[in-house]
């Protein structure tokens, strides 16, 4: 195959972040079975979940900087594959310490949606970027929602090893394309990776950024809580196939694709702020109100979805005002400090995977798993506040 000389078609950005992003919830349904066929509790089969977030928050504040310095395709090229050779190691693992490894490596994908981002920035001016990158957010939305009903189906049908062979061709496939539909687009590389890292005590001065960055973190952590113990509460509370689980998981995207259309229409007429604590109200109530539900002896699989679906939503509310308030703060630091963010989010959502991992038993699984996303939402909840605090008390705060 000829290899690319021309940048890269915006399908060939979106799939690669399509991968990525399927890449974490992709064989969340497979879990139960794969501790069982691996011999491995559930709290050890959860470092799948975690471990991989951990190595992505690492990533992501290197990627950037990495790519600038040498170029955007042959960071992804090797990215992609490494995640390939890892998935299909995963696949083969005979033993829980061996596919722990290999998921490790996978995490190597996360330059997918980084990169894709950077080559956008690359190819076209600040009005026209926001309208691609509003493609590729689309992307990130609906992903988290066919993945896991995917992987759910395959286990039924093939077993968990099938999921591990599917990302594996779909990484070798996407390597393929990046090969003959990925020129380079920094056309002027340097070395950048040592200013960026200069740049970040400015981040870490400016109070609003912390709050807005913890905001969109503990919004995130609740919807890995979410993902990391919802396998338990199927399989102890309520039975289900691993397909049905997969929509079930599914069903919190749903609820953040309605706030992010709610988001779009009323945006531009309203404060940020607002936005984001009502946000908070929703995903903090939605599950207080499953664990009073299951206490009373009401609960069902609606009721602990249900309240899913409210986290979702108050997520769609959060997620790219709270990112928009990220970058704001200091807007000649924007790059840094959406990639700073980005590092807490993934860094915080792995704390929060293990934290499910190791708390949740079959007993206590829902009430568990709902109060975590609960602590989650109030913990965004006084983030937010405290931005409006800093408001109210100064309104150049963290802006000079």
């Amino acid at each position: 195959m000829r290899r690319a000389q021309s940048p890269p078609h915006l399908g060939t950005l979106i799939l690669i972040t399509g991968v990525s992003v399927m890449s974490l919830t992709m064989f969340v349904p497979s879990m139960a079975h794969i501790g069982q066929d691996l011999q491995a509790d559930y709290a050890l089969v959860n470092v799948a979940l975690g471990g991989y977030l951990a190595v992505s928050a690492v990533l992501q504040l290197i990627m950037g900087p990495l790519s600038d310095r040498f170029g955007r395709r042959p960071i992804l090229l090797m990215c992609m594959l490494v995640f390939a050779v890892a998935s299909l190691g995963c696949a083969l693992s005979p033993s829980i310490w061996s596919f722990l490894a290999f998921r490790l490596l996978q995490g190597a994908v996360v330059a997918g949606p980084v990169l894709a981002y950077a080559s956008i920035r690359d190819l076209y001016p600040p009005n026209q970027a926001a309208s691609k990158l509003g493609y590729v957010a689309m992307t990130m939305a609906v992903a988290p929602m066919l993945g896991p009903v995917l992987g759910g189906t395959l286990d039924v049908l093939f077993g968990w090893r099938s999921g591990f062979v599917l990302y594996a061709a779909l990484g070798v496939g996407v390597l393929a394309l990046l090969w003959v539909d990925l020129g380079e687009t920094n056309t002027n590389p340097s070395p950048t990776f040592l200013a960026q890292m200069l740049e970040y005590p400015g981040l870490f001065r400016a109070r609003r950024f912390w709050g807005y960055a913890l905001c969109a973190a503990f919004s995130i952590g609740g919807f890995f809580a979410f993902i990391a113990g919802a396998p338990l509460v199927s399989a102890a509370w309520f039975d289900l196939s691993p397909a049905a689980l997969g929509v079930g998981i599914g069903i919190i995207t749903a609820g953040f694709m309605v706030g992010n259309f709610v988001t779009g229409r009323i945006a531009a007429h309203t404060r940020l702020s607002s936005m984001i604590l009502t946000g908070r109200v929703f995903a903090t109530v939605g599950p207080c109100l499953g664990v009073t539900l299951f206490a009373l002896g009401m609960g069902s699989v609606w009721v602990f979805f249900g309240a899913a679906i409210l986290v979702g939503f108050g997520n769609g509310l959060t997620n790219a005002n709270a990112m928009a308030g990220v970058m704001s703060v200091r807007p000649h630091l924007a790059d840094s400090a959406s990639g700073l963010s980005g590092a807490m989010t993934v860094g915080l959502g792995a704390v929060v995977t293990s934290a499910t991992g190791a708390l949740v038993t079959d007993g206590n699984a829902p009430f568990m798993v709902l109060t975590i996303m609960g602590v989650c939402g109030f913990a965004g909840f006084l983030s937010i506040l405290y931005v409006r605090w800093i408001d109210a008390r100064d309104p150049l705060a963290g802006t000079i």
